[in-house]
């Protein structure tokens, strides 16, 4: 028997707080998160590729997550926008 769960960890950015303004830049950034989640997923599976044949690709990936948190903590909108787009081709 399978239960469906909404585990979303963004949960919160879908529930508009009363007078809040929600704006491009609110979908931009959830949508950045979204990619980071994503992208960690992706992560962990370069990093159990055997042999260690994934380290260079995990290495990688954790840079751009490290440098795309970076963009959300300095509310950078540039930076927020190149690594949304840098994440979204993460494969």
């Amino acid at each position: 028997m399978t239960s469906h769960t909404t585990d979303d960890p963004l949960d919160f950015l879908n529930h508009q707080v009363t007078g809040m303004y929600v704006s491009s830049q609110t979908d931009l950034i959830q949508a950045l998160l979204y990619e980071i989640i994503r992208v960690k997923e992706l992560i962990k599976y370069y990093e159990d590729i055997p042999n260690g044949a994934g380290a260079l690709g995990a290495s990688i990936l954790t840079e751009l997550v490290t440098e795309a948190y970076n963009s959300l903590v300095n509310y950078d909108t540039e930076l927020i926008r190149k690594y949304y787009d840098l994440l979204q081709n993460c494969d």
